[in-house]
């Protein structure tokens, strides 16, 4: 997707002429794409993706509704979605002329808040919302993809789930793309040496429209390169610092205890993965409110043979991290670390990562069911400081919903199973209407 931006881009100044080549001089990269992406809303849908209903008023009646603040199931409500929003949540009649929904006793939920993912095109963002996730932080995609994702979704092109967008991280080197994307950036091409240049990648992002802004304080990969240093601590604050000219926090990707601990003293607001987090890392972590987002997931697929990530030598390399990451996720939750649920995942077609699947890992780390549906909604909607808008089912939130089978306050798994999912006050996924479908036999 990203690649075929750029290119197309490049054929249109081409194949147009000075003429052309001026007016688009004008127009910022983010807009070229998010412009592409809306025309491809309106002509290509890649794997059988459709454009979403138009936004309906709703009554969902007989639903068991969960309080994820306190646990309380509310039974019997009926739940009334106007204009993308919850009005209502109460025992009472639906109101005429709207559609209506019998649940029949099932339960509903906030939709789930994927802290990190890479989604990079229409399909994959479909997979994840059918998948039950309403809203989504994107960690690192080319060419600002994530941008035009979350303006087709505030546009109503695409249902959901609606980006939280971040464009390029922040590490030496940068990757080829964002060159080609952004030539400005050129005088880096031989590093980031300084940190004027960690803030010139920072304003890039800004200028792009990107919501949060993610650092590298450490490597990725096995054990050595896992714990190997990259931005000091010093260009990190020069990150936060310039981020925050626009009001954008900053996050960390980091294993290491070393770049965790300089990461959080540099300003940060949540660290990614923390393989190897002390003690004293974890209590800092707790005293200053930063978040920690440990994608489990991503570390038990590259650890199992056939994932994902399917490659021999990161399975033998990831195999010993994902056990000291289980104990740093049980000492995070018994200093009282806020714990919020990703995937670190592409949601691409042969993916198998979802993130209730990191939800009930926590309860298998002792969580207890609550905890660990709060790390997918209220929770991760606080640390995107989105809690005012989703997260949970109140009045004048978005109407984002999940609807299950079972309780998942007592089984955890029953969040794998999404039976009507509502994004933005849309049905993005219905597995509910038991309507006879046609051709159907029918005595």
């Amino acid at each position: 997707m990203a690649t075929y931006c750029v290119r197309m881009h490049l054929a249109t100044t081409t194949a147009t002429g000075k003429s052309a080549r001026k007016a688009l001089r004008g127009l910022s990269r983010t807009t070229l794409v998010i412009s592409f992406l809306i025309g491809l809303t309106n002509s290509v849908w890649p794997q059988g993706l459709q454009p979403p209903p138009n936004n309906e008023s709703l009554a969902l009646t007989n639903a068991n509704v969960i309080n994820v603040r306190n646990g309380q199931v509310s039974r019997g409500l009926t739940v009334v979605l106007r204009n993308g929003m919850i009005e209502s949540a109460e025992a009472a009649a639906p109101p005429s002329g709207l559609r209506v929904i019998d649940l029949k006793g099932k339960y509903v939920l906030p939709g789930l808040i994927d802290a990190h993912t890479h989604i990079g095109d229409l399909a994959s963002a479909r997979r994840a919302l059918e998948s039950g996730v309403t809203t989504a932080r994107d960690a690192g995609v080319d060419a600002w993809v994530d941008v035009g994702l979350r303006e087709l979704a505030r546009k109503g092109a695409i249902a959901g789930p609606d980006i939280v967008a971040t464009g390029y991280w922040i590490r030496p080197p940068l990757p080829e793309q964002a060159f080609l994307t952004d030539p400005s950036l050129a005088p880096l091409m031989s590093g980031l040496n300084s940190l004027e240049a960690v803030r010139q990648v920072v304003r890039s992002n800004l200028a792009h429209g990107v919501d949060w802004i993610k650092v590298f304080a450490s490597g990725s990969g096995g054990p050595g390169e896992a714990r190997r240093p990259m931005l000091s601590e010093a260009a990190m604050r020069a990150a936060v610092e310039e981020a925050s000219t626009k009001g954008v926090a900053v996050f960390a990707h980091s294993h290491s205890d070393d770049g965790t601990l300089a990461a959080v003293r540099a300003g940060v607001r949540c660290i990614e993965h923390g393989t190897y987090l002390s003690d004293t890392t974890l209590t800092l972590m707790k005293e200053k409110g930063v978040y920690f987002d440990p994608t489990y997931v991503s570390e038990t697929d590259f650890a199992e043979h056939g994932g994902d990530n399917n490659n021999l030598v990161a399975e033998l390399n990831y195999r010993p991290m994902v056990r000291r990451l289980e104990q740093t996720i049980r000492k995070a939750h018994q200093i009282g670390v806020k714990v919020v649920a990703g995937t670190d995942g592409a949601y691409g077609p042969r993916s198998l990562t979802r993130v209730t699947q990191e939800v009930a890992a926590f309860v298998n780390m002792g969580f207890s069911n609550l905890e660990a549906i709060q790390s997918a909604t209220i929770l991760t909607a606080e640390m995107l400081k989105l809690e005012k808008s989703i997260g949970t089912i109140e009045h004048g939130k978005e109407a984002d919903l999940l609807v299950v089978d079972l309780n998942p306050l007592d089984q955890i798994w029953i969040l794998q199973e999404p039976l009507l999912v509502v994004s933005n006050g849309r049905i993005a996924l219905d597995k509910i209407d038991d309507s006879p479908r046609r051709g159907a036999f029918r005595e």
